[in-house]
């Protein structure tokens, strides 16, 4: 009788380690398909905070470093007048890209007259744009402080639920709204004498001047436009988080991999490859911790690039 009862408390004893088993392979795949959601999500993002590098060090060969000071004065722009007037942030992006645009104009002409003209961009260049991400910083924080900022908006909080897959609407809509800003620059630069103006500038100046385009007018509307880009970004950037003036930092190796990878100056390439950091950092962050995503991340990129030095759509 006792052995009876000991084959049977075995059996359900079995039975529970099956069921736990089942039952951790099951949360286990709900953590990998939403880390990998999540992934995509956030490289969409990445892309929208990366599309004004790749015109800017891609196509025009000018090692914007200062970009992320962009993206966040972009950024508290959106917190100024939403708070203010409750407009929405993403509706603030778009109307200020105007703005955005002929500082980026005002900026490339300071950058060329002071160093392109002269053949100086490489390490005078380069220090010109650090030193701005430096002055935009510290501007930002004695206007503002060191204390983190944030909007209001009704897609913040909400999430949308398929089964076990969660989408939040503060990482879906910034999503959406960069793959759309990337089909209108990548029908902008596919479609417009302009925009192929851009793409040819970076390759052929001669070229370019013979078909009658004043080089350093195209590289000047090409500036403004990648900062114009950052004027989205920073929306998009405080809908997802709260920031604070120094947050941008964290983006400057990150966007220029994420270019180098898409390949430089393919839009579609760069999408690819902010996707895959996306992902890849999300995936690392599930499952070893926050503080692996970034080295994994790089790591990813140096792998790619050893196997495809061109990047993904690169030529």
């Amino acid at each position: 009788m006792r052995r009876r009862h000991n084959e049977t408390q075995g059996a359900r004893d079995v039975a529970v380690t099956g069921s736990g088993g089942a039952l951790s392979r099951m949360i286990s795949l709900d953590l990998a398909v939403n880390a990998i959601v999540a992934g995509l999500l956030l490289g969409g993002f990445y892309a929208a905070v990366t599309v004004g590098v790749t015109i800017s060090f891609g196509m025009l060969d000018i090692v914007n470093i200062a970009h992320p000071a962009f993206i966040m004065l972009g950024s508290f722009v959106a917190y100024i007048l939403n708070s203010n007037f409750a407009i929405d942030p993403i509706l603030i992006g778009v109307a200020m890209t105007p703005v955005f645009f002929l500082v980026g104009m005002a900026v490339y002409q300071i950058y060329y007259y002071a160093f392109e003209r002269r053949g100086e961009e490489s390490i005078q260049g380069l220090a010109f744009f650090f030193g701005l991400l430096f002055v935009a910083e510290v501007a930002l924080i004695l206007v503002f402080g060191v204390d983190y900022r944030f909007v209001e908006a009704p897609y913040i909080g909400p999430s949308l639920h398929f089964g076990f897959v969660d989408l939040p609407l503060r990482m879906l809509i910034p999503f959406l709204v960069s793959l759309l800003m990337l089909a209108v620059l990548q029908v902008f630069l596919g479609r417009t004498f302009i925009g192929r103006a851009i793409l040819a500038v970076s390759q052929d100046r001669l070229a370019l001047q013979l078909m009658a385009a004043n080089p350093s007018r195209v590289k000047r509307i090409a500036f403004g436009i990648s900062i114009a880009t950052a004027s989205v970004a920073g929306a998009l950037l405080i809908i997802i988080q709260p920031v604070e003036p120094s947050i941008g930092r964290d983006y400057i190796g990150r966007i220029f991999a994420i270019c180098v990878l898409g390949g430089m100056t393919s839009f579609p390439g760069m999408l690819a490859g902010a996707i895959l950091i996306g992902v890849v950092e999300s995936i690392t962050a599930t499952f070893y911790g926050p503080s692996w995503a970034p080295a994994i991340a790089f790591g990813f990129l140096l792998l790619t690039l050893a196997v495809r030095p061109a990047g993904i759509l690169g030529r």
